[in-house]
C-alpha cells in the first residue's frame, strides 16, 4: 500500500495515476514572486507536459524540486522519488537563500546559483529575481569572471552549444540539433578576451551563460529561447593547454582564414534562422 498524505483524497488522487500517461498541464511553482524584470516565471501559469518519472525531476525546466502537488507527483509518475514533504516555492527559496549565505567567498556562491539553475530553473530565478542588484553581481561580472578562470573547477553540467573549429561544414547541423526550437537570442564567444582577463579558451562559455541568465531575469526572455554559444578555436593560453582539467581543444588559437570562415558559416546559419545574436 503506497502511503498517500490528503486523507480520502489522496486516495482518490491514487486512482488517478493512471491518467498520467496523458498530457497533464503542469501548475508553475507557487510564490509570492516579483516583479523585477518580468521574469517568464513568475507569469506562467501551467505548462504541458507529456514526459514522466525520472524526466521530470532532471529536467531543469520542469522539475519544481519538492513544490509538486500529490496530484502531480502521481501523474507524472514521480511519486515515491521525492520526499513525501510538499514544500513550496517561497520554503525552498529560503533554503537556497540559507545555503547561500553560508558561503563565504563569491566564488561558491556563484556554484551555488548555477547548481540550482542546472537542478531547478523555476526556483533559480525566482531567487534570482527577488534582489536582482545583489545577485547580479554574482551571476555576472565580477564574479562570472573569476567563475570563468576556475571553469574547469566548477564544471558541473554542460550548458549551452560547443562548436570547434573542426566542426566547419557542419554548423547549421549542430544548430538545427538543438533541443529547444523556439531560440530568440544567441550570445556567443569565442573566449580569447573575456573581461580583461585574456584568452581564456572555452572557459569563456561562463560569460553567455551569465548574460543570458539576466536577459531573462531583467528582460523577459524565457530562457528555453536563450543560447549560449562558445566557438572553439583553441586558445594560447599556455597554463590551460598544460591543464588536465581543461575541457577545451587543446592548441593554439587558429587564426585567419579559417577562423574567418567559421564565423561565416556560424553567422550564416543563425541569420538563415532568424535568431537575434550577439557577440561577447
Amino acid at each position: 500500500m503506497v502511503p498517500l498524505c490528503g486523507g480520502g483524497a489522496g486516495a482518490r488522487l491514487l486512482r488517478m495515476a493512471g491518467a498520467g500517461r496523458r498530457l497533464l498541464l503542469l501548475s508553475a511553482a507557487r510564490g509570492s514572486g516579483s516583479q523585477a524584470g518580468g521574469s517568464p516565471y513568475t507569469r506562467a501559469k501551467a505548462l504541458a507536459v507529456k514526459k514522466r518519472g525520472y524526466d521530470i525531476t532532471r529536467n531543469p525546466h520542469l522539475n519544481k524540486g519538492m513544490a509538486f502537488t500529490l496530484q502531480e507527483r502521481l501523474q507524472l509518475g514521480i511519486h515515491g522519488l521525492l520526499p513525501p514533504c510538499f514544500l513550496s516555492q517561497d520554503v525552498q527559496v529560503l533554503r537556497v537563500m540559507k545555503n547561500y549565505e553560508n558561503k563565504s567567498n563569491d566564488l561558491d556562491k556563484y556554484i551555488v546559483l548555477m547548481t540550482l539553475q542546472d537542478r531547478n530553473e523555476k526556483l533559480f530565478y525566482r531567487v534570482l529575481t527577488s534582489d536582482i542588484e545583489r545577485f547580479m553581481p554574482i551571476v555576472y561580472t565580477p564574479t562570472v569572471g573569476l567563475a570563468c578562470q576556475q571553469y574547469g573547477l566548477a564544471f558541473r553540467r554542460p550548458r549551452g552549444l560547443f562548436i570547434t573549429i573542426h566542426d566547419k561544414g557542419h554548423i547549421a547541423t549542430m544548430l538545427n540539433s538543438w533541443p529547444e526550437e523556439n531560440i530568440k537570442a544567441i550570445v556567443v564567444t569565442d573566449g580569447e578576451r573575456i573581461l580583461g582577463l585574456g584568452d581564456l579558451g572555452s572557459y569563456g562559455m561562463g560569460i553567455p551563460v551569465g548574460k543570458l541568465a539576466l536577459y531573462t531575469a531583467c528582460g523577459g526572455v524565457h530562457p528555453q529561447q536563450c543560447l549560449p554559444v562558445l566557438l572553439d578555436v583553441g586558445t594560447d593560453n599556455e597554463a590551460l593547454l598544460s591543464d588536465p582539467l581543461y575541457i577545451g581543444l587543446k592548441h593554439k588559437r587558429v587564426r585567419g582564414k579559417q577562423y574567418d570562415e567559421l564565423i561565416d558559416e556560424f553567422m550564416q546559419a543563425v541569420t538563415n534562422n532568424q535568431i537575434c545574436c550577439i557577440a561577447t
